[in-house]
């Protein structure tokens, strides 16, 4: 895809080493945009600077850490004077049942599913509304409607990135911000890769999937740029 509809636009993406929120810059990139984009693995930052190119900035950083996701978006506005839109994608989980959850996993998977999202949409929020228009993205998850064995943290955190998107609409759209959220199902990314390793586990996750298979992170990008684009006004 390669029709311009970002040309000139800047875009600032949380998690975008790999998975959905590597397909985000790729293709907000062959759109005509550029990035600024972070990751906490030091290793894959070096390899998307690498792709990026002129095209963007790679940083460093933990979404948990409001001073690592202020000075993100610093840097764009810094940078390039402006963010259009901003994709809030970094995420993982640390599995748990109830009766057995450690306290810090539960701390681990809230603090940087729904934590880590606030604060993006806090930074992004204040960039905007200096500027009158911009477009948010929220990567929350089918999770938020639908438990998971193991999974009481990821999905109340994914539940919360729901509601707080619907918060932040409610709060910033008379003031020219869109904020949508997106909720995939199974996407096969380097998060789920022990879904897909486990044959029994990856069995009853297709038998309640209609298509029969999982999403790949490029059918998540398409959507999520599409929110971030005039067309989704």
């Amino acid at each position: 895809m390669t029709n311009g509809r970002f040309t000139g636009k800047i875009a600032v993406i949380t998690g975008a080493a790999s998975g959905i929120g590597l397909a985000i810059a790729r293709r907000f990139i062959a759109e005509g945009g550029r990035v600024v984009a972070n990751d906490i693995n030091p290793d894959r930052i070096a390899t998307l600077q690498s792709e990026l190119g002129p095209n963007g900035i790679a940083m460093l950083g933990d979404v948990t850490r409001e001073d690592d996701v202020a000075v993100l978006f610093s840097t764009a506005l810094d940078e390039f004077g402006v963010v259009d839109a901003s994709f809030h994608v970094a995420g993982a989980n640390r599995h748990g049942y109830i009766a057995r959850m450690v306290e810090a996993d539960w701390d681990f998977t809230l603090d940087l599913c729904l934590k880590g999202v606030m604060f993006a949409m806090k930074h992004a929020a204040q960039a905007m509304l200096k500027q009158g228009h911009g477009a948010m993205v929220n990567i929350a998850s089918l999770n938020a409607h639908v438990p998971m064995h193991a999974g009481a943290a990821y999905s109340a955190a994914k539940a919360g990135v729901e509601m707080l998107t619907k918060n932040g609409a409610l709060e910033l759209t008379p003031s020219g911000i869109r904020v949508n959220a997106i909720l995939p199902g199974l996407v096969q990314t380097p998060l789920t890769k022990r879904l897909f390793d486990n044959t029994d586990i990856h069995t009853a996750f297709l038998q309640r999937i209609p298509q029969g298979r999982a999403a790949q992170p490029e059918e998540i990008a398409a959507p999520a740029l599409f929110l971030a684009s005039d067309e989704a006004s």
